[in-house]
């Protein structure tokens, strides 16, 4: 019979240092060594993937850490062939974490002849044999209703107002926290509510995807610490832009807080150049050394909170426990 002691956790390419950091974590949390599932994940020539574990994982709860960022494509098509390979070898449930789902932003029909790809990424996912997802800050909360199994969806919030009350710990009274637009008013609500600070809004009016042609400020940010929070942050063209805005509408200073940093093109040069003093994101997705080497943008661990969901998940225990303020502060002990 194999050991059942403790839950196995096997990564994907996309993040190993996350993968790493949280198998370190649960280690401290069991005060027992807790490893990567030993596994061959590579490629043959025509770039087709090829999958190998070399480990008895037969009737084992399976964890697969794996966010589906760049290249999304690649990251995907592992997340799927680890999970055949794992329900091939009779693991007992396999649970896909993925700290970025990839295809997020594209959760409904904006337009004719548009595809609704989350919803197709789905049910990818749930056929290949995945029976609970745990990811992080989806683009939209409806995504959870894509699936027919369970999805854990944790939140970056309660680690931002660690974060903040740490960093901001004597002028919280100066603080305001932004949405970036109208749709992300929820979160930057909830956000403002757990720090006790007041809201404000960047109105924000695009001709096409990508190009913002028009920016106006909702809300009092005069002489205000402003803190733009948001879950994405792609080429920071909007967010740069949002950042000069509320500068010239008499901010004292600007930063921003974003769950997920894709950070892709152009971006960590306009951040470099940016008005903002600085922009914090997680390591959901694995940075680029020129996202480790810009002097403003400081990364916060993920690790500590995807360790305790996977051995609430393991337990049968609760994972809506860490949405609380008190759970996060220790779990994240020392950190701050």
């Amino acid at each position: 019979m194999p050991d059942l002691t403790q839950p196995k956790m096997i990564s994907g390419n996309a993040n190993r240092p996350l993968a790493s950091a949280i198998a370190r974590r649960m280690s401290m949390h069991r005060g027992r060594t807790v490893d990567l599932v030993d596994a061959r994940i590579e490629r043959f020539n025509d770039q087709e993937i090829f999958v190998e574990v070399f480990e008895n994982v037969r009737g084992e709860d399976m964890f697969i850490i794996q966010p589906t960022s760049n290249p999304a494509n690649d990251n995907l098509m592992e997340l799927l062939i680890m999970t055949d390979a794992l329900r091939r070898s009779s693991a007992a449930r396999i649970t896909a974490v993925i700290p970025y789902f990839g295809y997020a932003r594209q959760d409904r029909r904006t337009k004719a002849r548009t595809p609704i790809s989350s919803k197709l990424v789905a049910n990818m996912i749930v056929s290949a044999g995945i029976e609970r997802v745990l990811t992080m800050d989806l683009h939209a909360a409806q995504i959870q209703g894509f699936f027919d199994i369970p999805v854990d969806n944790l939140y970056a919030s309660p680690i931002f107002a660690l974060d903040i009350q740490h960093a901001f710990r004597d002028r919280l009274d100066q603080i305001t926290v932004v949405s970036p637009d109208v749709g992300g008013v929820a979160r930057a609500r909830e956000l403002a509510q757990r720090i006790g600070c007041a809201l404000a809004i960047v109105d924000k009016r695009r001709e096409k995807a990508g190009e913002v042609a028009e920016m106006t400020v909702i809300g009092d940010v005069q002489e205000k610490i402003c803190l733009i929070v948001d879950d994405i942050c792609d080429t920071a063209g909007t967010l740069c832009k949002a950042a000069e805005v509320l500068k010239e509408g008499g901010a004292k200073e600007v930063h921003s807080y974003i769950s997920h940093g894709v950070l892709s093109g152009p971006a960590v040069g306009r951040i470099s150049k940016s008005v903002m003093k600085s922009l914090v994101i997680t390591d959901s997705i694995e940075p680029t050394d020129a996202v480790k080497n810009a002097p403003n943008i400081r990364i916060i661990p993920t690790a500590p909170i995807f360790a305790q969901a996977i051995t609430n998940i393991w337990n049968g225990t609760s994972v809506s426990s860490l949405f609380s303020h008190e759970t996060l502060t220790a779990i994240y002990e020392g950190t701050y």
